[in-house]
């Protein structure tokens, strides 16, 4: 007995010293397949400055579906890891349709901020209703607050793949959030002008949406002709270039500027589109209208780096759609149909700038050619398996669209071609062992490490308008679709200008089981009678056991 009381108090002793210690020393275990709460070093980093409450609000609360609820648990188990290590960050969850009495002003206050619903359909036992959810976080640090969209949709995906692209995008979501709050020194966009490119209205929407993360400037290279140096030394304080769409020739002299901005280690995207051919062209009487190549004076420029722009059309059998009027007056009709020259482009999800995205949208995209030399090219995006090529000049038709004669997939055999084109390297100067066009200062043949991004398609940042306003880029307003154009550039933008940082997160690979929707319908009433009947079967044996043995013991 007193072995016993001496076994106990031990126990009792060991188990308050343990107590005592996990006040003090704190330590989480991830014992899951792909690590999913153990946080990068990226991630990490983002929040291990904030000094002052950081308070998320996530709008992921009330009745929700299964997926979202699934979704909400990941949420709050990656915050409790944020949390874990910097205790400055709160959260809490919010049910933003708490308010069932003004849910209609709610929905447009929500909307208002760019807090846009999820429609989900939700099917119970054969009956099918509607769900409103917002999937939206909001970090909220200082004077700043920053929105973290928490849903992730890809065209055709299944229920599953929702949620696991959802839940693989929540570091990454977080990160970025967390780091936009607190960024101090942003770094700096030009926006180049004078060769026509696209007039800022139409990139509106791209450069809102990168102002949360650097600070932007318009250079024009006109300034070339008088003061090449003044506008190379202009140009340096930049540390990325955009050319979006130019639609006129560059002189040798700019291009000599730009390609000293790029030796000397300054970062460039160019949208290029080496075809002139625009949908609007063909709203005419006749419905038709000629697709010619565009002389930009680049193809020397890039053969240097690596690639070639050609000047053809991609045909591509995964399309997108436009959409055509019929009839007249009162009884037109607006009908979405197929357009080969506009392609729908997947991702394949090799790269931090193409992971995880929504499909692409390309207008007359053209294909590029990768040339060998010491730099490396990585191709980003490319056109389907079915697609061809078309040359140009080529008289383009809307009489292609024929809704019963599809195309033959025969003549469509040249495709995967390549759409955009990432460029890493020691670049060397497109005009050494050249006469130079004019004279610069600092000049180099060979730079250091460097990386540039080259896409067939100028339009691929262009955002439609209405009323004079611009509209989020890749909503498309007659077919109402989403495309990935915009974060597809961002990502690409993030990559150039902090290639080994936050962007690599994307490449984290998160997969969540979830349960068959169909095997819960089919053997719903097995599991019921499992989970509720077997227990209180097991339940009324043992009470008659009991009582048998219990007569017989005592019966007599």
């Amino acid at each position: 007995m007193k072995k016993n009381a001496i076994g106990v108090v031990a126990a009792l002793i060991v188990l308050l010293i343990i107590n005592f210690a996990s006040g003090w020393v704190y330590t989480r275990f991830d014992l899951t397949e792909d690590q999913r709460y153990t946080l990068s070093q990226e991630a990490l980093n983002t929040v291990e400055n904030f000094d002052q409450p950081v308070i998320v609000d996530v709008l992921l609360e009330g009745n929700l579906p299964p997926e979202f609820l699934r979704l909400k648990t990941e949420t709050r188990q990656l915050l409790e890891e944020f949390a874990s290590k910097n205790n400055n960050i709160k959260f809490n969850f919010v049910d933003p349709l708490e308010d069932t009495e003004n849910i209609e002003g709610t929905l447009t206050d929500l909307q208002a901020l760019g807090l846009k619903p999820a429609q989900v359909t939700v099917e119970d036992s054969g009956k099918v209703s509607q769900e409103i959810v917002f999937p939206w976080a909001m970090v909220n640090y200082k004077n700043k607050t920053v929105k973290v969209p928490l849903l992730k949709n890809k065209l055709g995906a299944s229920t599953e793949d929702r949620v696991n692209n959802s839940v693989q995008n929540l570091e990454y979501a977080f990160s970025d959030a967390f780091a936009k709050v607190n960024l101090t020194e942003k770094k700096r966009i030009a926006i180049l002008k004078g060769n026509g490119e696209l007039d800022d209205i139409y990139i509106a929407d791209f450069l809102t949406s990168i102002r949360e993360y650097y600070n932007i400037g318009a250079i024009t290279l006109d300034s070339v002709t008088n003061n090449p140096q003044g506008t190379l030394d202009q140009l340096k304080e930049f540390d990325l270039a955009l050319i979006a769409k130019p639609t006129e020739a560059f002189t040798d002299a700019e291009k000599y500027v730009l390609d000293q901005y790029i030796v000397n280690g300054g970062k460039s995207m160019w949208l290029i589109d080496q075809v002139n051919m625009e949908l609007d062209s063909l709203f005419n009487q006749s419905g038709t209208a000629m697709a010619l190549p565009r002389d930009l004076n680049l193809t020397d420029f890039f053969f240097k780096y690596g690639v070639r722009v050609n000047g053809n059309l991609v045909n591509d059998m995964y399309f997108t759609q436009i959409v055509i009027a019929s009839g007249e007056g009162n009884d037109s009709q607006y009908n979405p149909v197929p357009w080969y020259y506009h392609p729908m482009v997947f991702s394949k999800n090799d790269h931090p700038i193409n992971n995880n995205l929504e499909a692409i949208r390309f207008q007359f995209a053209n294909s590029i050619d990768t040339l060998a030399n010491s730099n490396k090219k990585t191709i980003l995006l490319s056109s389907s398996p079915l697609s061809k090529l078309d040359g140009t000049p080529k008289q383009i038709s809307l009489d292609l669209i024929d809704l019963n004669t599809p195309p033959d997939k025969e003549r469509y055999n040249k495709g995967n071609n390549p759409l955009a084109v990432l460029i890493n390297g020691k670049f060397t100067s497109a005009f050494a062992n050249r006469v130079k066009p004019v004279a610069l200062k600092g000049t180099l043949d060979q730079g250091q490490e460097n990386a540039m991004l080259v896409i067939s398609d100028g339009d691929i940042i262009r955002n439609q308008v209405r009323n004079n306003r611009p509209l989020e880029l890749g909503y498309d307003k007659w077919t109402n679709n989403y495309y990935g154009n915009k974060e597809f550039l961002i990502n690409a933008m993030n990559y150039l200008l902090d290639e080994k940082g936050l962007i690599n997160i994307r490449n984290k690979k998160v997969a969540v089981p979830l349960m068959d929707a169909k095997k819960i319908v089919d053997h719903k009433s097995y599991w019921q009678l499992i989970n509720i009947g077997l227990p209180v079967g097991l339940t009324l044996l043992f009470g008659a056991f009991f009582n048998y043995f219990r007569k017989r013991k005592y019966g007599a």
